[in-house]
């Protein structure tokens, strides 16, 4: 979800809080595509991730911070931990994949970020929605890894390093938020994402998308 902070820190405005909140609430939906794609997907470099790996840390990033994200995968692969996405922790991330595969490692990074997850103060609360997140990412990333591990999809900005191929399956959950977002702003209750609230599910929906 892009917060006020986020939205201002993009706009150039500061301190953040001179932002109007109706900034936020009327975002369309080019900007907030180019927000995720040059604060989350680069920052990530996910263009340089194997499919399905590019797609946890992304989310991953967009809802924790693509500080912890990265670190977490560093992490996880042995890397030095700073937070940035170069040639050693690309090296790092090849070694583990030799080792375990791409899935070992997309199960590795989803696990953790359940565990960090649940630590928080706010888990009783949240904890349910944030869990059945994790599962859904985690299920259309390794669809992805299975599907592009004989033939890798070509990466590029303008389709977010998900071709219709490895990230059919992908769509299909963003498309299915998207559509319970909307059912629920004209007041229609659908059990397909229950808990979560319909400007959540349009956000995190354009984000999978």
């Amino acid at each position: 979800v892009i917060t006020r902070a986020t939205l201002a820190r993009w706009r150039r405005v500061s301190p953040w809080w001179k932002l109007p909140v109706a900034e936020v609430q009327s975002l369309a939906r080019p900007e907030a595509a180019s927000i995720y794609q040059a604060l989350y997907w680069q920052r990530c470099n996910a263009d340089a991730l194997p499919a399905g790996l590019d797609l946890a840390l992304f989310d991953f990033a967009v809802g924790s911070g693509p500080d912890r994200a990265i670190k977490a995968l560093q992490r996880e692969v042995g890397a030095r931990p700073d937070g940035f996405i170069g040639p050693l922790t690309l090296g790092a991330v090849k070694t583990r994949i030799g080792l375990a595969g791409v899935a070992g490692l997309i199960t590795a990074l989803c696990n953790g970020r359940l565990t960090f997850l649940q630590r928080l103060a706010i888990s009783a609360t949240f904890g349910t929605g944030w869990s059945r997140r994790v599962a859904e990412i985690r299920a259309t990333a390794l669809a992805m890894a299975g599907s592009s591990a004989s033939s890798p999809a070509q990466k590029g900005p303008s389709s977010m390093n998900l071709s219709l191929l490895a990230g059919y399956k992908t769509y299909l959950v963003g498309a299915a938020m998207l559509i319970t977002g909307i059912a629920e702003l004209l007041g229609v209750s659908l059990p397909a994402f229950a808990g979560q609230s319909a400007g959540d599910l349009l956000m995190q929906g354009l984000a999978i998308i």
